[in-house]
This record gives C-alpha cells, sequence and structure tokens, in this order.
C-alpha cells in the first residue's frame, strides 16, 4: 500500500496482467478464484462429552481460475484457442490434461510498478465459452475460461 500522507491507501483491483508461460495475455478485463488454498477440516467428536473438535485435514484444495478477455483478432485468440483445442481434441482416446499443462502469474500492478504475484502451476483449461450473440447488440465479445491448476501461491 503507499503512503498518501499519513494513511495508507489500498490498492484498486483494475491494474493488473495474466502471463501464460512467460507471456502476457492482453485483453484479460478479469480474472477471479484468487484462492491461496483451502484445507480440508475433519470433525473428531468427543465420546465423552457433547464436544466436536476440528482437526486439520492433510487435503489442500484450490478454487478454479475464472479469466475473462476480449475476443478481438489479435494472437492471443489464437493462443487460447490452441490451448482449449490441445486439452478437448476429439477423437482422441487418452488425451486428458496431463500433456496440456502449463505455468502462469497474475501480477498486479499499482501506477505502473508490480506490488503483487500470485503464481499458478500445471493449469489446463476445463472450459471455454463466449458472449451470446445478439442481432442489434453493442456489447463487446467476451470469451470465459476456467483453469483448473495444481496450486497458487503469492510470490515475490
Amino acid at each position: 500500500m503507499p503512503l498518501v500522507g499519513n494513511i495508507w491507501e489500498s490498492y484498486r483491483a483494475n491494474e493488473f496482467v495474466l502471463m501464460v508461460e512467460g507471456v502476457e495475455s492482453p485483453g484479460v478485463s478479469k480474472v477471479s478464484g484468487l484462492s491461496e488454498g483451502e484445507l480440508e477440516s475433519v470433525e473428531q467428536p468427543d465420546g465423552a462429552s457433547l464436544r466436536v473438535y476440528k482437526l486439520a485435514g492433510s487435503k489442500v484444495k484450490f478454487e478454479s481460475l475464472t479469466v475473462e478477455r476480449y475476443v478481438d483478432g489479435s494472437p492471443q485468440d489464437k493462443v487460447f484457442r490452441d490451448w482449449f483445442q490441445s486439452t478437448f481434441r476429439l477423437n482422441v482416446t487418452d488425451q486428458g490434461s496431463s500433456g496440456v499443462r502449463k505455468n502462469g502469474m497474475i501480477v498486479k500492478r499499482h501506477n505502473g510498478a508490480d506490488v503483487l504475484t500470485f503464481a499458478f502451476y500445471g493449469a489446463w483449461v476445463k472450459s471455454s465459452k463466449f458472449t451470446d450473440l445478439e442481432a442489434g447488440s453493442t456489447t463487446l465479445l467476451k470469451q470465459t475460461i476456467v483453469l483448473e491448476h495444481d496450486g497458487l501461491e503469492r510470490v515475490g
């Protein structure tokens, strides 16, 4: 947070960039699912009382990342299309996600300077959908991509 007078000013959520395999992805308008993980809890009843204890389980779950981007004919349209198609190739029996996983980062910037970085690992495209098409509409065409991944952490 930058210091403004004697008050710390919070960062705004509007200046960021998505990078996949070290390449910036322009046109990304929203990234949601920035969860550093959730530890599964286990309830253990105490047989001698009415009390139930909560214990930390051993499984960590990560929320899916949802990326919204504008479709504009740029080379990034092809990058995302190819990544999606490599996961969902028709007539391939044993494809799955193993061969199409990618690493990336979401870099939060404040006045052009990097202030916070989230790294994600082993991501693959779970789904891709587009804005509805409607005659007479002035809505921009947007693609919504859901990424599953092996983990997300703050770095740097």
